[in-house]
């Protein structure tokens, strides 16, 4: 099995693919993020490459932890930024570096599948996440108190499709990336997708 980083570096160049053949139309449709279009979903995923581990520290401490003060302070960065541009820096920073090198790459891993993911459902451009950089990032986001703990404290996850479980208590079934995009916060995308008595606890 491939590294995390080359995982992760692998998923990056693959999200930069995406951008660079998308049309304006696309470039402004909505996203699974509630009042960003894929451009501003973009832009957001480009200004995480470049943040350093002190700086973001520092943006955390500054909004009391809350991960959506510390979006609303990056996103400005690159929001004016042409198509072409968000293309070329996702493209320039694929190897992960900085915040997105934590845990041996994990966070820029699971930060690029999701936004994807952001982007394609949407957008009716549907892929197969590579099975190995899917159990990674499930496992990763599972217990991540920033991304997944409290939403999937007391559950058993099974993914339906790959060889992952984990988790005990009421059960929740599904595809891979259904479970990872409701861990997420993303579950109204995925109700149809998910089964089991765990299921309306994950998705409330």
């Amino acid at each position: 099995m491939p590294s995390v980083r080359r995982l992760a570096r692998r998923e990056r160049l693959e999200f930069a693919e995406l951008l660079a053949g998308l049309t304006a139309e696309q470039w402004a449709a909505p996203s699974l993020c509630a009042g960003w279009s894929v451009r501003d979903v973009a832009a957001h995923t480009v200004g995480y490459l470049d943040q350093t581990v002190p700086r973001l520290a520092a943006r955390m401490v500054a909004a009391r932890g809350d991960v959506d003060r510390v979006n609303a302070a990056i996103q400005p960065t690159f929001a004016a930024a042409a198509p072409a541009r968000l293309v070329d820096l996702m493209h320039r920073g694929a190897a992960p570096s900085g915040a997105g090198a934590l845990y041996n790459g994990r966070v820029a891993l699971i930060e690029c599948l999701i936004h994807q993911q952001d982007i394609r459902r949407p957008l009716g451009l549907p892929r197969t996440v590579a099975p190995d950089a899917l159990r990674v990032a499930l496992s990763y986001a599972r217990i991540s108190p920033v991304i997944a703990t409290r939403r999937v404290r007391g559950l058993h996850l099974v993914a339906t499709d790959l060889d992952w479980s984990a988790g005990q208590g009421p059960e929740v079934r599904g595809p891979g990336e259904a479970l990872l995009l409701a861990m997420t916060g993303r579950g109204a995308a995925v109700r149809d997708e998910l089964s089991g008595a765990g299921s309306d606890l994950l998705l409330h």
